[in-house]
């Protein structure tokens, strides 16, 4: 994780990586990361895409080049300034939202937001390593783990590559942004509502966040047009691996529900 990558990925107070898409982009996609990460996740992600979808990465405060501003620990919060930060880059072209663990919770919940809004939502909403039941959610006793037992269990999930586990500078930045995260998921208000859009679920067959087998069966009735579930070989971070699959399925329920000439 160099340095150099992370400066390009993020600038200091910015919600989202790039500020703007591409005018000629068609279609802006909303890539929300994993807890304890940012944009630099999805780095590789433009090379993947179709090159009329402009993607935007977020990242939160507290991490990256946001290093310096305090991050959220609570959800209602954070989800009134995220919501205030995708209105603010929203234009007239279709937008669609894909999230990962702590970014699926986030997606989900700003299309529910949207929708009581009276704002229109994306265009498909994208959910990946979490399900509204059966997984994991951590509470206060989980945030406030020993700093020897929080790196144990980023070490069992493989959250981060292995090498920063050896770098105490890296450790600094990565542990205190993880903490926050994690205050953030034990206070999420807890609720299913239902969206209009088109669902994708994705998911790792050895997720060890998933604790009821078939979690993301939970996914059915919160969209009229639930679009199934696609399921990869690993666990919680199954998709640093087949981020090509993913994106590749994504892409083609994007074009279906946001056809070129629309």
């Amino acid at each position: 994780m160099s340095e150099t990558v992370i400066t390009t990925m993020a600038t200091a107070g910015r919600w989202f990586q790039p500020a703007e898409v591409e005018p000629e982009a068609r279609i802006r996609l909303f890539l929300f990361p994993h807890a304890g990460s940012g944009a630099i996740i999805y780095r590789d992600w433009g090379g993947l895409l179709p090159a009329d979808v402009g993607m935007q990465a977020l990242t939160l405060p507290g991490r990256q080049e946001r290093s310096a501003e305090a991050p959220f620990t609570d959800w209602e919060p954070l989800l009134d300034a995220l919501y205030d930060a995708v209105c603010a880059e929203l234009d007239d072209r279709p937008f669609a939202f894909f999230g990962h663990c702590l970014g699926a919770q986030l997606a989900y919940h700003l299309t529910v937001r949207l929708k009581e809004e009276g704002i229109a939502g994306p265009v498909l909403l994208g959910v990946s390593g979490w399900a509204p039941e059966g997984f994991f959610n951590p509470s206060e006793k989980d945030v406030d783990m020993p700093d020897e037992e929080l790196i144990d269990w980023m070490k069992r999930l493989g959250s981060f590559p292995a090498e920063i586990y050896d770098n105490p500078e890296v450790l600094a930045m990565v542990i205190p942004a993880l903490r926050s995260d994690l205050a953030v998921c034990s206070r999420r208000v807890e609720r299913t509502s239902a969206v209009d859009c088109p669902l994708v679920s994705y998911g790792g067959r050895d997720d060890a966040l998933m604790e009821e087998a078939g979690a993301f069966t939970s996914w059915e009735p919160v969209s009229p047009r639930y679009l199934g579930h696609s399921e990869f070989a690993g666990g919680h971070f199954y998709i640093d691996h087949h981020a090509l699959a993913v994106t590749s399925d994504f892409a083609r329920h994007l074009e279906r529900e946001a056809p070129a000439g629309r």
